[in-house]
């Protein structure tokens, strides 16, 4: 092989990694763009879970806070106001601020 010829293949061979590096660019930057496009949606949305539908909230009290314990559920609204219920629905117990 003279030395014409490996100037030649030494050419090609750049080209091709250059061609290789840019492709690996750009697929990584469009990956990254959809990583933060699914954390964004996914995130800016509140994930309160559903109420059980034997559970009757006060008149014009709304949901900010849910937490479901073993033999309760807990619910805040949002005047601040902790409701008590019992798993069957009933309320037990209502602390106002």
């Amino acid at each position: 092989m003279d030395q014409e010829d490996r100037g030649w293949t030494s050419a090609a061979e750049l080209r091709w990694l250059k061609m290789l590096v840019t492709g690996l660019s750009v697929v990584m930057g469009l990956g990254m763009i959809a990583i933060v496009a699914l954390l964004w949606i996914r995130l800016s949305q509140p994930m309160l879970p559903d109420l059980p539908t034997n559970i009757v909230l006060p008149d014009g009290a709304s949901v900010q806070a849910v937490t479901f314990a073993r033999d309760f559920i807990v619910v805040v609204t949002d005047a601040g106001e902790v409701l008590l219920y019992d798993q069957s629905g009933a309320m037990i117990s209502r602390v106002q601020p």
